[in-house]
């Protein structure tokens, strides 16, 4: 067959030529976020038979949290590297259907008339090398083309799979919430201390009007017995992960947009994420305190306070020993839909709305920076 010709048929079906997922590594990415949250199923059937079902539910809710994270990424990452073929053939158009006009219009002429030329046998002789030369030049830049073609096709492919995918993974989350809040309910073999004055705590919660003062206070009402060492919490500064994954969003007495400083640091995270403990704690406090949401005060260590506030949802009781990595709540707001993570990936970050988490450590009645301690981006 003419070379020609042959370029021209490889170009034509190019369009309907079979996926190739090594084209794309936003694809790759995708399929094993997928992979991640049929895992995250089968965990989630498991734990329902564990013995501990409440390590196991915790471990359950991450594999799902961090299936759609990755999920999320690999859309965003398809999106882009999808508008920027885009782009590509747009910039290429009119030089792809020039090239395309000419080699059709070279098809229609006979292979011995191509091989003719008007100054005879030397003539003919230059026009064969030159259509030697450039004939591997343009099928390679067929072959190009063939191969951005078939990504963008898998590309396109990856948004309606996905969308299954992330419906799947959203229900298996919400079951495996349900089914924790439900074991957590049930344990009831959690060791727990006692406050000396139940009913100073009570006036402190009723009398307070300020998170720091509530704190401070805390801090000077003891409880029975002690939570034991297992670490030292001051030696444990840049080791501890955060209690929520996420991003810091303002650091340590930094000013917000009204140019309120606060005594601690804010973190954005998914809505409905799965807050833990971050170290053996006992927990100070729980519930809801002035506009701050669902607070819960944890101590690490005989003199030391964990605050998180904003919670949308909180685990435990006032007195429990917690283990590092027990759920102390859930971030508030709701799960996005799985087409906003599609419609977030077209057009860009911030469709998806993130959730807050304030975090304060504190030492006595001092604010501490917690950035001292916390490993960010690390759960």
């Amino acid at each position: 067959m003419n070379p020609l010709c042959a370029l021209i048929l490889a170009l034509g079906l190019s369009f309907v030529a079979a996926p190739t997922l090594a084209a794309s590594d936003p694809v790759f990415a995708a399929q094993k976020a997928a992979d991640d949250l049929k895992a995250a199923t089968t965990a989630l059937s498991d734990a329902r038979e564990a013995g501990d079902r409440v390590a196991a539910l915790s471990l359950a809710v991450k594999a799902y949290e961090d299936g759609l994270k990755a999920m999320r990424e690999s859309l965003r990452k398809a999106a882009i590297r999808e508008q920027a073929l885009r782009l590509e053939f747009e910039s290429r158009r009119d030089r792809l259907s020039r090239l395309l006009g000419v080699l059709q219009t070279l098809q229609r002429v006979s292979s011995p008339l191509l091989l003719i030329h008007p100054s005879g046998p030397l003539g003919t002789a230059r026009s064969g090398q030159v259509l030697a030369d450039v004939t591997p030049a343009l099928h390679a830049q067929a072959e190009e083309l063939r191969a951005q073609l078939e990504e963008l096709l898998v590309l396109e492919a990856l948004q309606t799979s996905a969308e299954e995918d992330l419906k799947q993974g959203l229900k298996g989350v919400q079951d495996a919430r349900v089914a924790l809040s439900e074991a957590i309910g049930q344990r009831t073999n959690l060791p727990k201390r006692l406050a000396s004055d139940p009913e100073a705590l009570k006036r402190l919660t009723e009398n307070s009007d300020t998170l720091e003062g509530f704190a401070q206070g805390l801090a000077d009402l003891p409880f029975e017995g002690n939570i034991g060492k297992v670490g030292d919490f001051e030696d444990s500064k840049g080791k501890i992960p955060l209690p929520v994954f996420g991003s810091l969003l303002r650091a340590f007495n930094e000013a917000d947009a009204a140019g309120l400083r606060r005594p601690g640091i804010v973190v954005s995270a998914p809505p409905v994420s799965l807050v833990t403990a971050p170290w053996p704690t006992t927990i100070r406090y729980r519930g809801p305190f002035l506009d701050y949401g669902n607070v819960i005060i944890l101590e690490p260590e005989a003199g030391y306070l964990i605050v998180l506030a904003g919670l949308g949802q909180v685990y435990g009781e006032v007195g429990q020993i917690l283990a590092a990595g027990d759920p102390v709540g859930l971030m508030g707001g709701t799960d996005p839909a799985a087409e906003d993570f599609l419609v977030e990936a077209k057009q860009g970050s911030g469709e998806i709305r993130q959730e807050t988490l304030y975090i304060e450590i504190r030492q006595g009645r001092t604010a501490l920076d917690p950035l001292a301690w916390f490993a960010l981006n690390d759960r």
